[in-house]
């Protein structure tokens, strides 16, 4: 393990440690915050029983239908946009200030045309994450370096031939940036999203708890999408690690 690492993992267990040792005091009171151990006991106990397993399945299959849905419509609209100059001037501008739109705003709209199913869900996750595809889309064709296309058009490639061959593995650090930013905003919306208005899923739950005082079931659902949204963004940094060595960086 690098230097980094060691540090960020000493620094989360001495803070772990501290909470653990305020709430064993008294200091926390169960009533505000049970301890991290009692935490992580209630939710191998929920993971075991199986209790929230439907309510965990529909949150991961929004989210991952957001992710899909805006990793593709980004890397498309990125690649669309790049090709035409003046069309990225208008927009960079909009895509700068893009996440002080209170997106949410959007949710009645979305009910009244959707229902109360699963679709207004993966679309506030959606418009939250695209953005960030697009915008990485285009950070990673920009360092695609001029003389790799001149020699593309020098040996006569087509389009797809010049993506799989020069583009794509140019950008691919730039692109998985993307999807781990999208991972993240898929998760906030679909999950700010249940919790708003829904009638399942783990937002829904977290909610219930909280207006129930019920800590045993809200503080071990919220470390599990901290855990879940962690860890795939730690797999995609992994991920992105190794293309950049790849790359020489």
């Amino acid at each position: 393990m690098h230097r980094a690492g060691l540090y960020r993992l000493l620094v989360l267990a001495a803070l772990l440690a501290t909470i653990e040792g305020l709430c064993r005091s008294g200091i926390v009171t169960p009533f505000t915050m049970p301890a991290p151990s009692i935490v992580v006991r209630d939710l191998g106990r929920i993971l075991w029983t199986g209790s929230m397993a439907a309510a965990i399945a529909k949150t991961l299959h929004d989210v991952a239908i957001a992710v899909a849905l805006s990793v593709v419509a980004g890397m498309v609209l990125g690649v669309a946009i790049h090709r035409l100059r003046g069309l990225r001037d208008a927009l960079e501008p909009l895509f700068a200030t893009y996440y002080a739109i209170p997106v949410y705003a959007f949710y009645p709209l979305f009910i009244v045309l959707f229902g109360l199913g699963s679709t207004p869900q993966v679309l506030i996750g959606f418009m939250l994450a695209m953005i960030a595809m697009v915008m990485n889309t285009l950070a990673g064709l920009d360092r695609v370096p001029r003389v790799l296309l001149r020699t593309a058009r020098a040996y006569r490639l087509g389009p797809l031939e010049t993506a799989r061959r020069i583009t794509l593995p140019c950008a691919a650090p730039f692109l998985v940036t993307g999807v781990k930013l999208a991972v993240s905003y898929a998760f906030i919306g679909v999950v700010g999203a249940e919790f708003i208005m829904s009638r399942d899923g783990l937002g829904y739950e977290i909610n219930f708890a909280y207006n129930n005082f019920d800590n045993a079931i809200m503080y071990p659902l919220i470390l599990l999408i901290l855990l879940l949204s962690t860890g795939l963004n730690m797999a995609l940094h992994t991920w992105e690690r190794i293309l950049l060595i790849r790359r020489g960086r």
